[in-house]
């Protein structure tokens, strides 16, 4: 009879055993910030757009209609966080659910910028077409947008303990940015066209509100689609790699793999030639903590320069 099978290696089994969660399975504190910065939005949004229509200022409709982007974006946002914690521990999603972040915020980025061009050809129209404005109210209502945003800005703002980018959290707090700059452009409209009777400056405002929120969304598709698309991390965090694994060695990194899979961290897969290989382990125990390597596979090639 042959030899019996070996038992299970269970300790080296449990050892290796982990999950993606990355603590994407907690509530976390922007999650329940967001949901008071939407229930915020919306009262501000039906008192902008109720006060826009009645005055006829397109400044401050544009601004209400903003709100009404920005409380889908919001809740696109809240979503995302409460979908992450629900499926962290599925293990359906090779490396956890930290990207629905970067997909929530790619989405409402779009979104903003398709509010604002529909904004931009609003503002056109009213420049060729003017049309009479109530400032005294449009004015008043403004002010109070803009003090409602700038509070849902600062009730977004990234601790300084979060420590890492997140575009779920960073597109919320684009969209209430931008109302915060609308709601500014607004102001100095109504202002000067309450003084001067300059109804065009009203449009003008409105024009140039969407022309810069149009741009603040390109930059977060740019930045959500590199974490979508898998994009290596930036050269920093990949030299830093390099050198941890080949300072004061002869073993050299032949291949690297870095990209991001969570908001606070990344995934790694890294090819190692050397001349007298050390475990995997030994080699993950070189990389620097701060980087924040949640997943790192190592690949170890032997290289037998007596080989012919």
């Amino acid at each position: 009879m042959g030899a019996p099978a070996p038992e299970p290696h269970e300790a080296c089994l449990a050892r290796l055993a982990h999950d993606h969660a990355w603590g994407h399975d907690a509530a976390k504190g922007a999650e329940r910030r967001t949901r008071g910065v939407i229930a915020l939005t919306l009262v501000t949004m039906v008192v902008e757009i109720v006060a826009g229509l009645w005055s006829g200022s397109l400044a401050l409709l544009a601004d209400g209609l903003h709100m009404g982007s920005h409380v889908a974006a919001l809740s696109l946002t809240a979503w995302a966080y409460a979908y992450a914690r629900r499926h962290a521990l599925d293990r359906s999603f090779s490396f956890g659910t930290g990207k629905v972040g970067a997909l929530s915020g790619f989405a409402s980025a779009l979104l903003l910028g398709l509010f604002a061009l529909g904004m931009g050809a609003e503002g056109v129209q009213r420049l060729l077409r003017p049309e009479p404005v109530a400032w005294t109210a449009a004015l008043v209502v403004a002010v109070v947008g803009l003090v409602v945003n700038l509070v849902s800005a600062m009730m977004l703002h990234e601790h300084p303990h979060e420590g890492h980018e997140d575009h779920n959290l960073r597109s919320a707090r684009l969209h209430v940015l931008a109302d915060a700059f609308t709601s500014v452009l607004a102001i100095a409209a109504l202002g000067a066209g309450r003084a001067f009777g300059w109804t065009w400056l009203d449009a003008l405002a409105g024009l140039l509100g969407a022309v810069v929120i149009v741009r603040w969304s390109a930059g977060l598709v740019r930045d959500s689609a590199a974490v979508l698309l898998d994009r290596s991390a930036p050269e920093p965090v990949c030299a830093r790699i390099r050198e941890a694994i080949e300072h004061g060695s002869p073993d050299r990194v032949a291949d690297l793999h870095v990209w991001r899979v969570a908001p606070d961290g990344y995934a790694a897969v890294i090819a190692i030639v050397s001349d007298a290989p050390r475990t995997p382990d030994a080699y993950r125990a070189l990389l620097p903590a701060d980087l924040a390597l949640h997943h790192v596979n190592v690949e170890i090639h032997p290289c037998d320069h007596g080989r012919a």
